[in-house]
């Protein structure tokens, strides 16, 4: 009986062709995917051991706040697991359009529409608004969330280079003068970085040109803003921003998404947006979560205040070690490392060390800017964010980092 051969299919080439992963892992220093068995806030367990979490997005702590809990724990007993349904069908709750209505207020926007992630947030609101005829302008370093939306677009896709707001002006003139729909769509605060978007600069620009400016304010809501509102608030232009997204799986301490805008807007995304209309709702103790972890935030400024305190600490510490971690304002603190190699070697290093933190490789970044990112919670204490200096600052001088 003869042979029966797998037929070549040349679309898995890349997969066999893919080796630099084993060769990382067979090192010892794969970083990615690495399960946490348990989690207690500041302090998780991985590999049975507690490590200090550095590289957490829960930048208020309240993943395990009490309150937020209990929220969640009500609506799963209510409402069940899941809506097993599109918002646009079956599947919107009472609670979606409760937290659509809290959020709307807290940042100062006429409507709201809720989404199942922060990611399908900005796919949806970029390629629902931008036609065929239209333009979407990106700095070189927004989030991938935004990249994705402009691409699923019909639109063409301008990118400028990051925070360079004369480059962006001189762009969008000859789309400006042919009358075509224009979108400026940036990071509140970058995540890799830590700066802060110049949004008087963008404002300027979008109303010269007549563009609608947006705002993606995933590490932005709870940490910049009188209230914790966001970058707009941050500036006093929240007037000025016509649309702010963002995400449920930072400082509220969840998963999910938003976009805010004015209620035609609004009205319009519900029935053109195809990541919200295709997709299963938010699931009812997500919801319920969010929306206790959105009263926690202004029911606890102090939150805030030591999310903060946290963050000097933690950027003087590097600072004063010789560190280099780049134009951070925000407690998002890269650590620049450079190559490839001696990023993960650090982070292998730091790991066994008892302190987790996130390594970043390209296309996160260019090449030669690897880096270590850390980011502070509020309820870190200052003793672990010293042990943590400590560590750095052994393995960084070990490794001639510093």
């Amino acid at each position: 009986m003869a042979t029966q051969t797998t037929p070549h299919v040349t679309l898995f080439d890349k997969c066999r062709d893919y080796t630099k992963v084993n060769e990382i892992r067979a090192a010892g220093l794969y970083p990615y995917f690495k399960p946490i068995s348990e989690s207690e806030d500041t302090v998780v367990v991985i590999e049975g051991k507690k490590r200090i979490m550095l590289g957490s997005n829960n930048y208020l702590g309240l993943t395990h706040h009490p309150k937020v809990l209990e929220a969640a724990s009500r609506a799963l007993h209510r409402y069940g697991s899941g809506c097993t349904g599109s918002r646009f069908l079956n599947g919107t709750l009472d609670l979606h359009q409760q937290l659509e209505a809290a959020l709307a207020e807290f940042v100062g926007k006429e409507d709201c529409l809720v989404f199942s992630t922060g990611y399908n947030a900005n796919l949806g609101l970029i390629s629902a608004l931008v036609g065929k005829d239209d333009v979407v302008y990106l700095d070189k370093l927004d989030h991938a969330s935004i990249v994705d939306g402009a691409k699923m677009s019909y639109g063409t896709t301008t990118r400028f280079n990051h925070g360079n707001l004369a480059q962006l002006d001189r762009k969008m003139a000859p789309d400006a003068a042919a009358g075509r729909g224009m979108m400026i769509i940036v990071d509140g605060v970058y995540s890799m970085e830590g700066d802060i978007a110049d949004v008087p600069g963008l404002s300027a620009v979008a109303r010269k040109h007549g563009a609608a400016l947006a705002i993606d304010d995933a590490h932005s809501l709870g940490v910049l803003g009188p209230k914790g509102d966001g970058t707009a608030a941050h500036f006093g232009m929240t007037d000025e921003v016509d649309i702010i997204a963002g995400t449920f799986s930072k400082s509220l301490a969840s998963i999910g998404g938003f976009v805010a805008a004015r209620s035609n807007v609004v009205d319009y995304l519900r029935h053109h947006c195809r990541p919200l209309i295709f997709t299963a709702s938010l699931p009812p103790a997500n919801t319920a979560g969010v929306l206790a972890a959105l009263e926690v935030m202004q029911q606890e400024p102090e939150r805030r205040e030591s999310l903060w305190a946290n963050a000097r600490r933690l950027q003087e510490g590097f600072r004063q070690l010789g560190f280099d971690i780049g134009p951070t304002e925000t407690p998002i603190v890269p650590v620049l490392i450079g190559p490839l190699d001696a990023t993960f070697i650090m982070w292998r290093k730091l790991f066994d060390a008892g302190v987790f933190t996130n390594p970043v490789a390209p296309p996160a970044v260019p090449p030669a800017q690897c880096r270590i990112r850390t980011s502070v919670m509020a309820t870190h204490t200052f003793d672990q964010i010293d042990f943590s200096l400590e560590a750095f600052a052994k393995i960084g001088r070990e490794l001639g980092v510093i």
